[in-house]
């Protein structure tokens, strides 16, 4: 990334540190801004960033790098913590709160106010910022203008952290062991005063175990409707640029977005993990900070460009690369739809037949294949999200491939691209009455080996409602059809299209209560629907390329103490145990403009026995630490989750230490009922 010096920016920016902003209720938050000096005496719009991760520290360096870039174009930037997180007064208790929303909707309004601001406002934000992005912009407040949204979604349930086709995602456990952790931090008593130890205290008192709450709510309830923008998408009457990765789990609420929406819009979709794009890894990372301005020229200040003119959609068409849980960059090229769905996109329907995906057209005779995979399928299938800590990207398939029904395509004669979502129609019979299917789409090269291009879950409870699931009838038959994330994937001559069908995906899902063998129906519906781009689609050459990457410096921050990164598949032939054991250590790093040192250190375990589904485990530790002269404190959570056939069992600490004494701690254990899951 090139580094813009703040003397090389349009406008000499002013940063205020630490500005606070009270609300009705009398709750202050607190936020750092950046804005023109020349604002003062010529408003500006005011673009706001509202996120729970501490912006004085933990995302200090990221906002450091495109805050004050865009401020330097002509924008106040605002980055505030959310009530209860940060140096914010109050108690964060769960995701997109009603209280969260009206929060935003207070902040807007006060920027709006103030007499640098022009009164026009945008909101932007990755994550849990691009979340709340689209949930404010539903909500019409006066004065925003546009917004960006990256990393997000559309809908809480379907296609979230929490839960994929119905079925229980680990990184349920995972992103809520995370909240516990940082939701256990204190604020900075720099800024705060005193007033630190009373605020940290109500935080460890009462933000409450989130996984807790999220396990009771199992189905598409109004729970996750709250938030879910799908619900009445024409709410939303601002311009919308939606930006994701194909690395990353939010993908898909792209192409929703841009179907859904009757605004102003562009959509953008790169190589990348869950990463802003001029960060952006897998490379190559692009000039998003550039393309920023140039949306908020456009919809904040009227500006006469050309923003608009590029294609509604564009996105990294993947080239072959041979299967890792990490790369530097994916080959590839920038490609341009005029709208979504595409006119351009063909849908090519390949039968299933014995071991093979057959050319269209074909008729296939009637016949049986059926799975119960062990337990071990899922062990190379990488984070659920690829959160931009390697190596967590899938791995060679084939081990996955020997617990499952495969079938391929003949050799390709000729390159075949596919650009959105492909589908798996699927008529089968089962013999429990809860069971999951997993479906996963290949790339073969010549000597075997397997790289994942996409996949899909299934609980096949839900196959005709998320909301009523109903169990199903031991040999009966069904069909439903299995979407997988959308991808751009080109397939070179020479390789093989290859479709994986198993019974588990696990950690990635949580297995069903029982082994349940799942018998595929072939002949029949039982189809693999490709979505193929033609190759010599014109609107590639006329692409606008992007700029290179920048931003303005970061601030200094020294390493302390290297951290550790592990991802380690263990298995015992003893006594046929086996684990996947993950390490996110980012050692303790020193943010020299406040003289603080932060420790922080996340482990992950998901265990089980041969193929014994109630020995599953999940467990989680975390361990923030912070500390500046003798000011010294550090949180530690634990959080274990197992399941029986008939309940899900948590189990989960909270350890909090001052000057390593221990000053607070807490327990919890809860038995939660499935409910078809």
């Amino acid at each position: 990334m090139r580094i813009v010096e703040a003397e090389d920016l349009p406008h000499r920016v002013r940063e205020d540190e630490t500005v606070w902003i009270e609300l009705k209720d009398g709750t202050r938050l607190a936020g750092r801004i950046w804005r023109p000096e020349s604002s003062d005496a010529e408003p500006v719009p005011a673009v706001l960033e509202f996120i729970p991760y501490r912006r004085r520290d933990l995302t200090a360096k990221r906002d450091s790098v495109h805050h004050p870039y865009m401020a330097g174009h002509g924008y106040a930037c605002v980055r505030v913590d959310l009530r209860g997180s940060g140096d914010s007064e109050g108690v964060l208790q769960d995701e997109y709160l009603e209280q969260e929303l009206s929060d935003a909707e207070e902040v807007l309004a006060w920027l709006a106010a103030q007499p640098w601001c022009s009164g026009r406002t945008g909101m932007m934000g990755i994550s849990w910022g691009g979340f709340n992005a689209l949930q404010v912009a539903a909500r019409r407040p006066p004065g925003l203008g546009a917004i960006i949204t990256a990393c997000s979604t559309d809908d809480r349930y379907a296609d979230d952290v929490h839960y994929m086709g119905g079925c229980l995602l680990s990184d349920n456990l995972s992103w809520a062991s995370t909240m516990f952790a940082y939701n256990s931090c204190p604020p900075d008593p720099e800024v705060v005063g005193d007033a630190w130890r009373r605020m940290w205290r109500e935080r460890l008192d009462h933000s409450g175990l989130w996984l807790d709450t999220w396990l009771r709510h199992q189905r598409r309830d109004a729970y996750w409707r709250h938030g879910s923008v799908c619900e009445d998408i024409g709410a939303i009457e601002v311009p919308v640029m939606a930006v994701s990765g194909w690395a990353d789990g939010y993908s898909n609420a792209v192409f929703r977005l841009m179907e859904g929406l009757d605004v102003p819009r562009l959509g953008l979709i790169g190589p990348w993990s869950h990463k802003y794009p001029h960060l952006g890894q897998p490379g190559p990372a692009i000039g998003f900070l550039q393309q920023c301005v140039r949306w908020w020229d456009r919809w904040l200040k009227d500006a006469d460009n050309d923003v608009m003119d590029e294609p509604m959609l564009r996105s990294w068409m993947q080239e072959s690369a041979p299967p890792s849980t990490a790369y530097s960059e994916r080959p590839g090229r920038w490609v341009g739809e005029p709208s979504w769905p595409s006119p351009h996109i063909t849908e090519v329907v390949r039968p299933l037949a014995p071991n093979r995906l057959a050319p269209p057209g074909t008729e296939v005779a009637p016949e049986e294949a059926t799975v119960l995979s062990p337990l071990s399928v899922g062990q190379f299938a990488g984070k659920w999200c690829s959160y931009n800590a390697p190596p967590d990207l899938p791995y060679d398939q084939r081990e996955e491939d020997g617990g499952s029904l495969v079938f391929d395509t003949e050799v390709l004669t000729e390159r075949t691209e596919i650009l959105g979502a492909p589908v798996l129609d699927l008529e089968f019979t089962c013999d429990r009455p809860v069971a999951m299917v997993a479906v996963r789409l290949s790339d073969v090269d010549p000597h075997g080996k397997a790289t994942r291009v996409t996949y899909g879950l299934l609980n096949l409870t839900h196959a005709e409602s998320h909301a009523e699931p109903r169990s199903l009838v031991p040999g009966e038959r069904y069909r439903v059809s299995v979407p997988m994330n959308g991808v751009a994937q080109a397939f070179p001559a020479g390789h093989r299209i290859r479709l994986s069908v198993s019974t588990s995906y696990w950690p990635l899902a949580w297995p069903a209560p029982e082994p349940a063998a799942l018998t595929v129906l072939l002949g029949g519906s039982t189809a693999l629907r490709l979505p193929v781009r033609p190759l010599d689609e014109a609107d590639d050459v006329s692409l606008r390329p992007f700029d290179a990457p920048e931003g303005t410096r970061p601030i200094d921050t020294a390493q302390l103490r290297t951290g550790e990164q592990q991802w380690e598949v263990a298995r015992d032939l003893v006594d046929y145990r086996s684990a996947l054991n993950v390490v996110k250590d980012l050692g303790t790093v020193r943010f020299e403009d406040i003289g603080l040192d932060v420790t922080r250190r996340s482990t992950e375990r998901y265990s089980w026995q041969g193929d014994d589904f109630a020995s599953v485990e999940g467990r989680t530790e975390w361990r923030m630490r912070f500390t500046r002269g003798d000011w010294d404190v550090e949180a530690v959570t634990v959080t274990v989750l197992t399941s029986t056939p008939e309940e899900f069992h948590l189990h989960a600490t909270l350890d909090a230490f001052e000057g390593g004494v221990r000053v607070a701690a807490r327990t919890w254990n809860t038995a939660i009922p499935r409910d078809h899951v």
